[in-house]
């Protein structure tokens, strides 16, 4: 794995929060499983749409991520759809599939699809473009520095 990937899940916050089991398939395709837990529901039966949204934006995201690394550069949300397919249950694991469609000096886009595991049910599918800027400028080689 590149070493700015590893750095990124080493800081990434939300992704440790959330229980992010990530796994990189190749540069610029990557899976997060994620189970859902009583603090993701919306209502007793169902999950609530924002943490599809925030898992499609991290799948995404570091999809693109794992591509733009290879030239040194990390990536930032420019914008992402996402439509909802299925309502998820508690207790289920997710399989979030993220691949970069296009690859650009700068702009990256990349593709989606969140189902869930056991039953491979397609609950979500998006669409994100990517900025991708160098490394210098994200912050996080003096955040290193100064532990």
């Amino acid at each position: 794995m590149h070493k700015i990937l590893e750095m990124y899940h080493q800081l990434n916050q939300f992704g440790i929060a959330q229980n992010l089991d990530f796994k990189l398939i190749e540069p610029g395709s990557i899976e997060y499983v994620m189970k859902v837990q009583k603090e993701h529901l919306a209502t007793p039966l169902a999950i609530h749409g924002g943490v599809l949204a925030a898992l499609m934006d991290a799948v995404l995201g570091v999809a693109a991520l794992s591509k733009s690394c290879e030239s040194g550069q990390l990536v930032s949300t420019v914008e992402f759809k996402i439509n909802y397919l299925a309502p998820v249950p508690p207790g289920v694991e997710l399989l979030a599939k993220g691949k970069v469609i296009q690859a650009g000096k700068r702009i990256h886009i990349a593709e989606g699809n969140i189902y869930i595991k056991d039953s491979n049910t397609l609950v979500a599918k998006g669409i994100g473009t990517f900025n991708a800027y160098p490394l210098e400028k994200s912050g996080i080689l003096e955040h290193l520095e100064n532990q």
